[in-house]
């Protein structure tokens, strides 16, 4: 299954670019998905991650998934077709 189409509940997140650069490098376990944002457990805390300002990989995949192309609601981006670069 894509990475893209996956539920991304439990799995471990890297931020590896954003515009914001306080949240490179954050990483943890995504324990929510809204529309617009990633909630993620760190070893510090709980961190809110806006998905249209961070590129961030899925289990140590080598994909970056650029999170202003997945900014809908989870159920409606687990059916839908992604192009590929």
């Amino acid at each position: 299954m894509n990475i893209y189409n996956a539920p991304w509940i439990a799995r471990e997140i890297l931020v590896v670019e954003s515009t914001d650069s306080t949240l490179v490098g954050v990483s943890g376990t995504i324990i929510e998905e809204s529309r617009r944002t990633i909630l993620v457990r760190t070893n510090s805390g709980e961190v809110i991650l806006p998905k249209d300002v961070i590129s961030f990989t899925i289990d140590s995949e080598e994909e970056v998934i650029d999170g202003s192309s997945v900014k809908q609601r989870p159920e409606n981006r687990i059916n839908r077709r992604y192009r590929r670069n």
